[in-house]
């Protein structure tokens, strides 16, 4: 399977500058094209095909005094923004038609050198090289500077280019992975229900306290935005504050996800197979709890449980999010009345004591197994109204950041 290898560059002063220009020849013949296929359908003329906007914005462009400079940077750079508008175009198309699901992608727009991340790609015709030193050879650029945490599992087929609001560059490689990554095959099985105070609880009962990255660092952000509202603006020192506002943020984000990282993995090599809930994150996200559900990251995190399942041969999948896992007894298959929020434990007719989230986390590992085994079990309730109750915590829970129980947080 193909992944991203992210690395921090150093680029010289020098190659800074370089980087630019080509950051700004990428989105003009982005915008250039963008806007010739827009007049083409206000004319009511045909669409202007791939091949004919590189040959006008590109090859013809070059030889105009408009667009002389193009010639300074490299071409595959420019072909590459074209591609970006093709992909653009065509994710567009298939969303309006219904080909493609999920959320309606919208129209292209255009970008603007103010975007807080600027982006270029290199594919293997331009001839980018990583040299014996370690160093990044790019065409019209240089040498860069790479701190390598790790060798690339094989020869990158392209490379791009980030510059993130924070100022900070990155060199993040497309490789192809090792054939055989499978992990050894282990017996054990688990679900996992996602929640707020703790961020995940096991169907083994190991739970994993939130860490509530951006929570912790309220403060210090807090600070940094009103430092950059009393700066005056266009001035350099307020350009020079919302770098440390950018900064700040970068790191809650760098911490998160490392977190993220780890605790993914530890789950993958020690279980064959991964059950989770399909939470409607953009829906949580319109709550007063939106804060919260970002902080937790729940998308990134099971992302990262489905990739890398797929990378290690273990299992991974979704169990539909109208469950009610919750109020299910896990031995006898009883279903309870709602509970409020501030149920944190029930007992079930049949005898059972249930802790709420590790009952959950129970019965998602079991409707994750009859889905998988086709047993014919009816694990999933007609349509109806997600409760409300099931997707929220109780504002007077615990709200511990650092004690864990059974694994790490940081």
């Amino acid at each position: 399977m193909q992944l991203r290898y992210n690395f921090r560059v150093y680029p010289t002063p020098g190659q800074q500058i370089g980087l630019a220009r080509a950051f700004g020849c990428a989105r003009v013949v982005f915008n250039d094209g963008l806007r010739l296929r827009q007049q083409a359908r206000e004319a009511g003329e045909k669409y202007v095909s791939d091949a004919e906007l590189s040959k006008r914005l590109i090859t013809q462009a070059k030889l105009t005094p408009q667009r002389a400079w193009l010639s300074e940077v490299s071409a595959v750079v420019l072909q590459q923004a074209l591609a970006d508008l093709n992909t653009a175009y065509r994710n567009f198309f298939a969303s309006m038609s219904g080909k493609r699901k999920g959320r309606k992608v919208a129209a292209p727009r255009f970008r603007s050198r103010k975007d807080n991340r600027q982006a270029i790609r290199f594919t293997k015709n331009s001839r980018f090289t990583v040299l014996d030193n370690g160093r990044l050879r790019l065409p019209k650029i240089g040498d860069l500077d790479v701190r390598w945490s790790r060798s690339l599992p094989s020869d990158p087929s392209s490379v791009a280019i980030i510059k993130d609001a924070a100022g900070r560059y990155f060199a993040s490689f497309v490789v192809q992975t090792a054939e055989d990554e499978t992990l050894p095959p282990v017996e054990s099985e688990v679900g996992i229900d996602l929640g707020l105070t703790h961020f995940a609880v096991l169907s083994d009962g190991t739970k994993v306290a939130a860490p509530k990255f951006l929570r912790r660092a309220a403060r210090k952000l807090k600070r940094l935005q009103q430092a950059l509202s009393r700066k005056q603006k266009g001035s350099n020192r307020r350009k020079k504050a919302v770098v440390k506002v950018a900064r700040a943020h970068a790191r809650v984000a760098d911490t998160r996800r490392d977190w993220q990282h780890k605790l993914s993995t530890t789950i993958v090599r020690e279980n064959q197979a991964i059950y989770v809930e399909d939470l409607c994150v953009t829906g949580l996200g319109r709550t007063r709890l939106a804060k919260s559900v970002h902080d937790a990251g729940w998308a990134s995190f099971t992302g990262m449980l489905e990739y890398k399942a797929a990378r290690y041969g273990r299992t991974f999948a979704r169990v539909d999010r109208f469950l009610p896992s919750t109020r299910t007894c896990s031995d006898c298959g009883r279903i309870g009345e709602k509970m409020a929020l501030n149920v944190r434990a029930w007992d079930c007719p049949c005898g059972s004591h249930h802790d709420r989230d590790v009952n959950a986390a129970k019965n998602i590992r079991a409707a994750g197994q009859a889905d998988l085994n086709d047993r014919g079990a009816q694990v999933r309730p007609p349509a109806m109204a997600a409760p409300r109750s099931e997707a929220v915590t109780h504002p007077d829970a615990a709200r511990t950041t650092r004690s864990v129980e059974g694994i790490s947080v940081l």
